[in-house]
């Protein structure tokens, strides 16, 4: 049976809920156990793919086609378990699933109501396929205290019950603030936000108190007795010089110990940690540097581009070199044509990444201009792969108003809504004007790469599979023309319809992919494409 890890947070957001459970889970698979980690989300979007960047970061997506919740790719890069659509719920399908049952009478006649209904069908949630599990973590969203969150925290009570205590404990996640005035830390507000859970019915079992200063033995042993855990269970969390250390501070910190404590399990031998002892070596002993210009849309908040952020970081980790990523606001490159040489000459390679919408395309096409011209690295990725064929197509193969359908009617829709493809479930078809919550070809999607391209030597093989976020295609119609101008189409989807992959031959490194290989990187398994793009980074540097 499926033992329960239910993770809360107090004080304030943004402490790291999400990092601490991936932490966790990494060091208890590290001492053998099979985990995985699901993310309850407060909120009443069915799920965060309607929601702008800027209010909620990137949206993860799993290879069953899921757009979830950012920290998803937190539990995927430190544990290497895909997620799936059953590991991220929201409120807002959870009051979906619930109505569209009251509508079809299912309840029989009853008054459907938060308890037991919404609390049913969230402890369902909680226990739908563990099976073959041996911890299942569940971090709830949000703060103690948010009346959005009280469904979900009545539901891990109850739960509590429903498994038994030998099967399920809380851990609570806190903080502990330094008051500069005073001179010390102050524990009240981890007393406060005890006090809160305690009176939702949930007693911790363990404590994480997030600090910028180490806490005193005395501190922790007054915030063991105001709040009814054992000492030992008190575990202090400090700022870590990488997101990659916190593994390793919270195992130092007895935090696996703490957990496997509160379940009454006596740990057999110390956890199996040299993968993240060689990551940090890495990272902390680099042999070189690299600086990356990543000219984007949201670039305001870092968040929105968290994958790729990692996976810019994987790619040094491969090559052993410290990676600088310098975040340019496209739009800058349409105010100021001086500006783009100002910015991008001091980058040793260039990537324009995924976004939605007009606003910055012409920044992004300047980018491009500049790579392909300057024979600086260039790596493309969904949007960015689309704006490398526009202006491939504006520049070397004569189509002067090549565009996309995405930003208005075009004569030249080189790249265009893709209205129907292939699933494994069958034929897709999409229509203009429809829904945009969950209607985007999304999720796994396998590819045939040339034999003889750049593509297939990165990766070392022609099949391959990659995880798709996008509603508009590279019209293939148009492969002819751009390969004439020097931008190979070098992969496909398997029934030759979609453009996948493109580059250039003539390049030391041009790369464009319609797909999102920052999805599947993890600092032990970086992603070929960027480890290589670093590598050519590395090689630029060299040559000035």
């Amino acid at each position: 049976m499926a033992r329960f890890i239910f993770i809360t947070g107090g004080v304030v957001s943004s402490l790291g809920k999400g990092l601490m459970a991936a932490s966790l889970a990494a060091l208890l698979q590290a001492r053998g156990y099979r985990v995985r980690i699901r993310k309850f989300d407060p909120y009443l979007n069915v799920d965060p793919g309607t929601m702008s960047p800027y209010q909620h970061g990137e949206v993860y997506v799993t290879d069953d086609g899921a757009e979830t919740d950012l920290d998803l790719g937190h539990y995927e890069r430190f544990t290497g378990v895909p997620g799936r659509q059953s590991d991220n719920i929201t409120s807002g399908r959870i009051y979906q699933t619930i109505i569209q049952k009251e509508r079809r009478g299912d309840y029989l006649g009853a008054t459907v109501q938060v308890i037991p209904h919404v609390t049913d069908a969230i402890k369902e949630f909680a226990r739908a396929d563990v099976d073959d599990l041996d911890f299942v973590l569940c971090e709830i969203g949000g703060t103690v205290g948010d009346i959005e969150s009280l469904p979900f925290m009545e539901a891990i009570r109850q739960l509590r019950n429903d498994l038994g205590r030998g099967n399920s404990i809380f851990v609570h996640l806190t903080l502990v603030p330094y008051i500069a005035a005073a001179g010390e830390l102050k524990t009240k507000p981890t007393q406060h936000s005890v006090r809160d859970l305690t009176s939702l019915g949930i007693q911790p079992d363990v404590l994480v108190c997030r600090c910028e200063r180490p806490l005193p033995d005395n501190e922790r042993a007054k915030i063991a007795l105001f709040c009814n855990v054992p000492k030992e269970h008190v575990i202090p969390a400090l700022d870590a010089s990488s997101i990659y250390a916190v593994p390793l501070q919270y195992h130092e910190e007895g935090l696996d110990e703490a957990v496997l404590s509160a379940f009454g399990i006596e740990p057999k031998e110390e956890p199996e940690l040299s993968r993240w002892t060689e990551i940090m070596d890495r990272l902390e002993n680099p042999e070189g540097e690299v600086t990356i210009g990543v000219v984007g849309k949201y670039v305001g908040l870092l968040d929105a581009y968290k994958s790729l952020h990692e996976a810019l970081v994987h790619g040094g980790i491969a090559n052993r070199v410290k990676v600088h990523i310098r975040w340019i606001d496209a739009e800058l490159f349409e105010q100021d044509e001086a500006e783009i040489a100002a910015q991008l000459e001091p980058m040793n390679a260039i990537l324009v990444p995924g976004g939605f919408g007009e606003r910055g395309s012409e920044g992004k096409i300047a980018a491009v201009k500049f790579a392909r011209e300057r024979k600086v690295p260039y790596f493309g990725i969904c949007l960015g792969m689309q704006m490398a064929c526009i202006e491939g197509a504006r520049n070397t193969a004569g189509i002067a108003a090549a565009s996309t359908t995405e930003f208005g009617p075009t004569d030249e829709p080189v790249v265009g809504l893709i209205t129907e493809w292939m699933t494994e479930s069958g034929l897709q078809k999409r229509e203009a004007g429809g829904d945009l919550g969950g209607t985007m070809r999304l999720g796994a999607y396998d590819a045939v790469l040339s034999g003889n391209s750049h593509a297939a030597t990165i990766y070392g093989g022609i099949a391959i599979s990659e995880r798709h976020r996008h509603r508009y295609e590279v019209n293939a119609g148009y492969k002819d023309a751009l390969e004439k101008g020097g931008l190979v189409f070098s992969g496909m989807s398997p029934d030759g319809e979609l453009p996948e992959v493109v580059e250039r031959p003539d390049h030391p490194w041009f790369v464009g992919v319609q797909f999102h290989p920052e999805l599947k990187s993890k600092p032990f398994d970086p992603h070929p494409l960027f480890a290589s793009f670093i590598e050519a980074a590395v090689n630029q540097s060299r040559l000035v």
